[in-house]
């Protein structure tokens, strides 16, 4: 492809966002008959799935504590298995295993699931909770769980595999895909905030409509459009609170377990749902029986055989500093300083032995290939879908990108004049007015 000098509609980003939206706005003029794929260009400065959504655990669930990130993600489970082939997906359910500290919380999600007719079954009580997950695995033995949400959909996708399946979906739209092109800056029009050319290292791409879909290098994107690097946010509480940076950056805990595939079947033989276990029982070692911790930890995993064996992950950590400083490049796997660390191959190895008896003294099976990524984080770790700059889309999905397929669905239909009732909990505006979204009592900072 020759280096383009404009299109009608630039999305940055070859991930989820930018090729969802890419695909959606395509159909969408189509439909409307206000153009085609042929005015839409994706630019990557990697490749197609090169950034976060290439290294995803790919999990799909709708398991949110928050009632609108709840009914955005049953959305998004109904594109993942519209196209399920195509998206490399598996709807082998999802389940949410938690002790007391999280009973109520689980309850409420199971109440407002049944009532936007989100299939799932929960059970409650100690006896109970070891009954069924024992109908489910014979060998099953965490201690002080108090209830399991059952969600019957969901499941994961393939995480580069789905991206590429959906690349392959736009580009017969006739949407045209250019890796390569880093971006620089972009370029204002006189007397207005609409930007008129995104600028790269390869050249001016001059544009109607941009989108930011860059997943946690929107810190950078951000920067070059003059957003700000510091909000004022008001809490839940009516308190105010200045200078708040409006990203941090959290280093994913994910890995492997080289055994076979069918090792963490079902009773039956059957594939597992994926497992999210939270648990504040104290967790000891499966190699030496120290103690690892007497907080509450969580992981969450599943069989893949694109991974090789047990893949998953636990909760990620604080990247300390100043966030200007933090290196993203390279990214994932390849990064000298961001990858999971040794302590998370202990302990997350140790967790699934406290929770399956088939998985102890399996500990010396862990990958210790270099493993996770960067996230980038708002200041209440909720995504950030709105408009910017007059013609600006960012989709800042703070780090709950993969499984949101259907945000660049919504996205696109606003492009064409559409509002859309699911992204409006997710406008920046939300931190000045403290319409914040509420908080679990789960150890992750995105459920």
């Amino acid at each position: 492809m020759a280096f383009p000098t404009a299109a009608r509609f630039v999305i940055i980003g070859a991930g989820i966002h930018g090729l969802s939206t890419a695909l959606h706005l395509a159909r969408g003029l189509k439909a409307a008959g206000k153009g085609s794929g042929s005015d839409i260009l994706v630019i990557d400065k990697g490749g197609i799935a090169a950034g976060a959504s290439g290294i995803a655990c790919g999990v799909v669930r709708n398991n949110y504590f928050q009632p609108a990130m709840r009914e955005l993600m049953a959305h998004s489970v109904d594109l993942w298995e519209a196209d399920r082939e195509a998206l490399h997906y598996n709807p082998v359910g999802y389940m949410q295993i938690s002790p007391e500290a999280m009973h109520a919380d689980v309850a409420s999600i199971y109440a407002e699931q049944k009532a936007i007719g989100y299939e799932s079954v929960f059970v409650e009580g100690e006896a109970d909770s070891m009954r069924y997950m024992r109908g489910l695995f014979d060998d099953w033995q965490a201690k002080g769980i108090t209830s399991v949400l059952h969600e019957k959909r969901g499941g994961f996708a393939h995480n580069a595999a789905a991206i590429y399946g959906l690349a392959g979906m736009a580009e017969a739209e006739g949407v045209r895909i250019l890796t390569g092109p880093t971006v620089t800056g972009f370029e204002s029009g006189h007397n207005s905030e609409a930007i008129t050319a995104v600028e790269t290292d390869r050249g001016r791409i001059e544009c109607g409509e941009v989108v930011v879909a860059v997943g946690p290098w929107v810190r950078d994107l951000w920067s070059m459009l003059d957003l700000p690097k510091a909000i004022t946010v008001v809490d839940r509480d009516g308190v105010r609170h200045e200078d708040v940076p409006m990203w941090r950056f959290w280093q994913l805990e994910e890995g492997v377990l080289r055994v076979p595939v069918d090792l963490l079947a079902t009773n039956d033989g059957g594939r597992p749902p994926v497992l999210h276990v939270d648990s504040d029982a104290p967790l000891t070692s499966d190699v030496d029986g120290s103690l690892i911790t007497e907080e509450m930890w969580g992981i969450y995993y599943k069989p893949d055989p694109h991974f090789g064996g047990v893949q998953g992950g636990a909760s990620p950590y604080a990247v300390e500093g100043d966030v200007d400083a933090v290196v993203l490049d390279p990214y994932g796997p390849a990064s000298p300083v961001f990858v999971s660390s040794p302590e998370f191959a202990h302990m997350w190895a140790s967790a699934l032995a406290h929770c399956h008896k088939r998985f102890a003294g399996k500990a010396h099976l862990y990958c210790r290939e270099p493993s996770g990524g960067l996230g980038c984080f708002t200041p209440d770790s909720f995504p950030v879908f709105d408009r910017f700059r007059q013609n600006v889309t960012v989709i800042a999905d703070s780090n709950h990108g993969y499984k949101m397929i259907g945000v660049g669905q919504l996205v696109a239909r606003e492009i064409l004049g559409e509002a859309s009732a699911l992204l409006s909990p997710f406008r920046f505006a939300r931190f000045a007015t403290g319409d914040l979204h509420p908080v679990s009592h789960s150890p992750f900072p995105w459920s």
